[in-house]
């Protein structure tokens, strides 16, 4: 979780960055098109206004992502430590109990040596009864004591188990959340943005328009060259239309002189 909360703050961060950015670029281009002529320079204009839209968006994304991605993950470490300092109270109450069912069971132990002892003692008239008796009250005491330590487990032992569940539940609904904000946060800019583009993308079409309002090159060299030919067809034809008229001119000359 703690790689998961970096990785995302970094990505948060990457977007601040690619914001700067891309205000920079915004800088230079209105600075750009004051050296431009006026139809690049609107061209120029509309497209660092747009840009900039962009990048308020983008700002926008990134505040979104740290108040409600990054930081309810940051807030997740302190939720895991005190899950873990409930975990270490009822491993506590836990360990507690096995101490005292083992003391429980030591006494036993004592009790079943004592008792064995008195029997064999009894046999030469030796008793041993003040012992028994002073085992068996601790061996009294020590059940009491290991009944209570057991109740008090299970108590723990269901409300560790009742902790447990509830932490892992919310964890889910929280991660849920958490990552439906993100895909929103994401969704929502890129939307904007994919509207302030095509915007922009429009302007750039209509003003490489305006400046470029002739064919294309291929177009205007078939042109050219047909405009040769068809001039060289006239100038082919006036040619002739001479020749045609000398040959005509030549006879009346000559009978004239």
């Amino acid at each position: 979780m703690a790689d998961m909360c970096q990785l995302l703050a970094s990505y948060a961060r990457q977007s601040a960055k690619l914001r700067d950015q891309a205000d920079m670029l915004v800088a230079r281009l209105f600075d750009f098109s004051d050296s431009e002529d006026a139809e690049i320079q609107v061209g120029l204009r509309r497209l660092a206004q747009d840009l900039a839209l962009v990048q308020d968006y983008r700002h926008a994304q990134v505040q979104r992502l740290e108040t409600q991605v990054v930081a309810p993950l940051k807030a997740y470490g302190g939720i895991i430590a005190n899950t873990k300092a409930s975990m270490k109270t009822f491993s506590a109450d836990l360990h507690g109990e096995l101490k005292e069912l083992q003391k429980v069971e030591n006494i036993r132990l004592k009790n079943l040596s004592a008792r064995q002892t008195n029997y064999y003692s009894s046999r030469y008239g030796d008793y041993w009864c003040p012992q028994v008796m002073e085992i068996a009250g601790f061996l009294c005491r020590a059940e009491v004591n290991s009944r209570k330590a057991s109740s008090n487990a299970q108590h723990s032992m269901m409300k560790m188990e009742e902790s447990i569940t509830a932490f892992h539940h919310q964890k889910r609904k929280d991660f849920k959340r958490i990552f439906m904000d993100f895909i929103k946060v994401e969704m929502i800019f890129h939307a904007k943005a994919l509207e302030v583009y095509s915007h922009a993308f429009q302007h750039l079409l209509a003003t490489k328009t305006g400046m470029h309002n002739q064919e294309d090159p291929l177009r205007q060299e078939r042109n050219v060259g047909k405009k040769v030919s068809e001039a060289r067809e006239t100038f082919r034809l006036v040619e002739e239309e001479k020749r045609r008229s000398g040959k005509a001119k030549r006879p009346g000359s000559q009978h004239l002189g």
